[in-house]
Order: structure tokens, then C-alpha cells, then sequence
């Protein structure tokens, strides 16, 4: 398992994991107010975490279930990347997909991080590419 180096400007404790077989951890809202969320509108929330990743991994900002099941709200970028270089505050690009508004209040938990390993590629241009059953067939091509 690798580390993860964190900084926590946050009141709140660490990002968990809720149970012991969960992909994510939650993230919370930093917030001095409750903030309004109207129908679609769209908000960058703060974490007040930041975060030094392993050179080969990412993580991943996700929904949580509950929110976009039951209020329609949801991760805009989704999953939205976070890059092992990257060392500011995670924000949080919500956006309230339900036609009613929603309260965001302070310490809620609004999405999740999922880790996972990446690679980076090398180009290989060539003129063709070889042939495959598919093919080029687009969204669809493969049937419901």
C-alpha cells in the first residue's frame, strides 16, 4: 500500500475509509456557511486537503451515491483527475442536477477519492492501425 503524503487545513479528520472493503474516501465540504446549490448551478468546494501522490498515480474525484440518487447531485468533471504533481486544495466542481436546490452545510461529505495506479505512453504514429471486428464503428456499434 503505498503513502500518501497529506496536508489537513480542514477541521475535520483525515478523509477514511468508511468500511473495510470501500474503493474511496469521502471528502468533505470546508465551508464557513451553509452554501446554496439551485438547480443546475454549479460550485468549486473546498477540502482544505492537499495531497502528494507516488510519480505512476492518480486520484480520482467521484460522486457519492447517496447525493446524486437522492438530490441529484453530482461531480461535474467526473471522475476528475488528480494529478502526482499537483499540490494545491482539492476542490470539488459540484453541480445540482435535480430541479430543486440543495444546501451544502459545513463538514458534509460531498465525493469521494479513489486511488489508482497510471501509466504514460510513448506515440508509436504509424498510417494504419490494425484491423479489429469492431473496427471504427462508433457509439452503438456493438449493439444495447
Amino acid at each position: 500500500m503505498p503513502k500518501v503524503s497529506i496536508i489537513n487545513k480542514s477541521p475535520f479528520k483525515l478523509p477514511e475509509y468508511e468500511t473495510t472493503s470501500s474503493a474511496g474516501v469521502d471528502l468533505r465540504a470546508v465551508l464557513t456557511t451553509e452554501v446554496k446549490l439551485s438547480s443546475l448551478e454549479r460550485k468549486v468546494i473546498g477540502t482544505g486537503i492537499k495531497i502528494a501522490l507516488p510519480a505512476g498515480y492518480e486520484a480520482q474525484v467521484r460522486p457519492r451515491s447517496g447525493l446524486s440518487a437522492k438530490h441529484g447531485i453530482t461531480v461535474l468533471n467526473s471522475p476528475g483527475t488528480i494529478d502526482a504533481d499537483y499540490r494545491g486544495e482539492i476542490g470539488i466542481i459540484l453541480v445540482n442536477l435535480s430541479s430543486e436546490s440543495y444546501t451544502i452545510k459545513p463538514g458534509e461529505r460531498i465525493a469521494q477519492l479513489v486511488f489508482a495506479k497510471v501509466e504514460q505512453v510513448k506515440w508509436d504514429l504509424k498510417n494504419d492501425l490494425d484491423t479489429t471486428s469492431r473496427g471504427d464503428g462508433g457509439f452503438g456499434s456493438t449493439g444495447k
